[in-house]
């Protein structure tokens, strides 16, 4: 890691993090002992074999999971120290999420759908209007605002999904194979929004995936195996 990137404040943290899960009288062991910072504004992406950790750690960085031990840390917050009201707010108002399934609602149109965090969050209806336009713009949706998913292609939603992340303007944004069920040029167009908006917007995003076509593109990538860090490389400079 270069100086500027150690100067960054730590968006997520994984410190000393494992997961058990419980089959009957049997733990599956998803992740061990997990040492990981991912700083604010990086562009990461975690790969790995299935059953390496990679969705394990998203759903606890996003406050949908806990440890069985260790701590996971959200800009400087233990979320482990954090009462259901707490993490439901920084769920709510500093991460963003984008899940490999769209969960767009499928009776709202692109529009309503990307304004819904939004709307929960309290925001005002202009202020809600103004930044979807945009961000429809910039997902590249202008003139599809009015229609319902049914209406629209998988990669169309998966942008929707995007817009909806980032409208509400998160801290960190977790993507869970946000390509798996999409074609490969549109994959690329995927990632290329998001890289876009990292580095235009600065927010910070932390992705996992299995297409090298995608890591390729990431400035980070992290190699799990087993629920740890088995390697992790710097594809661009100045990352």
């Amino acid at each position: 890691m270069n100086d500027g990137a150690r100067s960054l404040p730590a968006a997520v943290e994984f410190r000393g993090v494992s997961k058990v899960y419980r089959q009957g009288r049997l733990g599956v062991r998803a992740l061990d002992d997990l040492e990981l910072t991912v700083r604010a504004g990086e562009f990461t992406a975690l790969v790995g074999p299935s059953g390496s950790g990679k969705t394990t750690a998203l759903n606890l960085a996003g406050a949908l999971d806990a440890p069985t031990s260790g701590a996971v840390v959200v800009e400087g917050r233990d979320l482990g120290a954090m009462d259901r009201r707490e993490l439901s707010s920084l769920r709510r108002d500093r991460i963003g999420f984008v899940f490999q399934s769209y969960n767009l609602i499928p009776v709202l149109t692109a529009r309503e759908n990307a304004e819904m965090v939004m709307w929960v969050q309290g925001v005002a209806a202009a202020e809600r209007r103004k930044r979807v336009k945009e961000i429809m713009v910039a997902v590249g949706l202008e003139g599809l605002e009015d229609r319902k998913p049914a209406e629209l292609s998988g990669g169309q939603q998966q942008r929707v999904a995007i817009a909806r992340a980032v409208a509400s303007r998160p801290a960190v944004v977790l993507a869970d194979e946000p390509t798996a069920n999409v074609d490969s040029e549109t994959a690329e167009r995927l990632v290329s929004l998001m890289e876009t908006l990292n580095r235009e917007r600065g927010v910070t995003f932390l992705f996992s995936t299995h297409d090298p076509r995608v890591t390729d593109r990431a400035s980070r990538v992290v190699r799990l195996v087993d629920g740890r860090v088995d390697s992790e490389e710097r594809r661009h400079a100045g990352a």
